[in-house]
């Protein structure tokens, strides 16, 4: 137990139900892995009445999460991606647990949600505890500010769907401010300086160069797009996309400097102000839209979870099942979890593929667990990366497991893989017939809406 608040929640433990007596799995996080291993699980276990499947999740709606660049840019509607919680928990058994997990009690095996509130400040739920027999934690990671100054007060991270569309409300709000002023378009006014230049920032600034000039052409004919408005991408690594082989980071490169993109490595950001960017080595980027996209972080809460041994970066210390190292009746994966293969000197990368798989793994192996059957390790297979630059390329590589080779790919066909991940994701929470009808439903109204967000 961790603070005042889950102790007065201890006497408070939900009950589950005439079928309180099957055992109880609670997946905490609604991300892409916890969301599908979730539905699996409903409607393997939940539906067929042999296990109570429980979803705690602190949002009400899902969007895949390599998705925020597009709503920041304003270049998709999160209307008509984000799914239903609630609606989903119906539809293949499980229940949504609505709230915020603020910590767990491994001998009594409950796990504590904040209340939650509306927003008139009225309480929708109270502090509450469930009773768990399996727990699994898949509340992936945050953005790493480094204790930067400046960064809560005057830059965005993209860690959810509201702090993308925060952005993105910011950017057309700063367009339309200097198309309605009398004086001309200030210096830096424009600006946008994106600080960290892995996928997501590098896959940031190409679909901004993009969004933005489709928000002048719609009547802001006062601003120049190749004068006014500028693009600084920063990163503290001597190459852009650090994380990825350097043949893609060069492709990327090349690719944004083609936009005009201003790409400065080997540059560590000291402070952020409302004016702009101040560098290490003395520089000053001016700028008055900034994005916080470099490192990631364990969420505050895994390192208050009853003892649970967490990495120095506060990710959840895993096994090669998947079970955390302190207590076997807890799971941990995803971008929260901190594995390190056998043989390995690097831990399984926070990538949306590793969560997939980690999903299906434990999708079969809870299933032996109920049976007291012994657990399989998991084991993690790279099939590449990919980095996309919306309308203008994607380029990335695929792993060739016969050869064992790495094959580089660029243009329409790395751009129809990287569409397919998110097709797989959407394939394992709704099936093959929903997927198609939903992706001809897109295309169709795609055709009769404004390229960018314009709200």
């Amino acid at each position: 137990m961790n603070d005042t608040k889950t102790a007065a929640a201890a006497s408070k433990v939900m009950p589950l139900g005439d079928d309180s007596d099957l055992p109880h799995i609670i997946v905490v996080g609604g991300g892409a892995g916890g969301l599908e291993l979730a539905t699996r699980l409903g409607d393997k276990l939940g539906k067929k009445g042999k296990a109570k499947i429980s979803l705690v999740e602190k949002a009400r709606t899902h969007i895949w999460k390599p998705l925020l660049h597009e709503i920041a840019a304003g270049s998709m509607d999160v209307s008509r991606h984000e799914l239903a919680y609630q609606a989903q928990g119906y539809w293949h058994g499980f229940q949504f647990r609505y709230g915020e997990m603020t910590g767990i009690d491994r001998k009594k095996k409950l796990v504590f949600l904040a209340a939650t509130y509306d927003e008139e400040g009225r309480e929708i739920t109270p502090v509450r505890a469930f009773k768990y027999d399996t727990l699994v934690i898949a509340i992936g990671c945050v953005g790493n500010a480094f204790d930067t100054p400046g960064v809560k007060e005057h830059a965005i991270m993209l860690d959810t769907p509201e702090e993308a569309e925060r952005f993105n409300r910011r950017l057309i709000n700063a367009c339309v401010r200097a198309f309605a002023q009398e004086g001309p378009v200030r210096p830096a006014q424009l600006h946008v300086a994106i600080i960290g230049a892995g996928a997501t920032g590098a896959e940031l600034a190409a679909e901004l160069h993009r969004t933005a000039r489709g928000l002048v052409a719609y009547g802001l004919d006062r601003i120049d797009p190749e004068k006014d408005i500028k693009i600084t991408l920063v990163e503290a690594a001597d190459r852009i996309v650090p994380a990825l082989p350097e043949r893609i980071a060069k492709g990327v490169a090349e690719i944004l400097r083609g936009l005009h993109v201003d790409i400065k490595t080997g540059a560590r950001v000291v402070e952020v102000t409302a004016k702009g960017v101040k560098l290490a080595n003395g520089d000053f980027i001016p700028s008055e839209l900034v994005v916080w996209a470099a490192g990631v972080k364990g969420p505050d809460v895994l390192a208050h979870l009853d003892g649970l041994e967490v990495s120095r970066d506060g990710r959840l210390v895993v096994t090669d099942t998947l079970q955390t190292t302190r207590d076997p009746d807890i799971f941990a994966f995803g971008d929260c979890a901190y594995l390190v293969p056998k043989g390995a000197d690097a831990p399984v990368p926070p990538r949306a593929q590793a969560a997939h798989q980690e999903a299906s793994h434990l999708f079969t192996e809870l299933q032996r667990r109920l049976r007291d059957e012994p657990l399989r390790p998991f084991r993690y297979r790279d099939f590449g990366s990919l980095v996309s630059l919306g309308d203008y390329s994607t380029v990335g590589n695929l792993m060739g497991f016969i050869l064992g080779k790495s094959f580089f790919i660029e243009g329409l066909f790395a751009r129809l893989m990287y569409r397919s991940l998110y097709k797989m994701h959407e394939m394992a929470l709704h099936g093959p017939g929903k997927v198609i009808l939903d992706t001809f439903s897109r295309m169709i109204t795609r055709r009769t809406e404004p390229v960018v967000k314009l709200h």
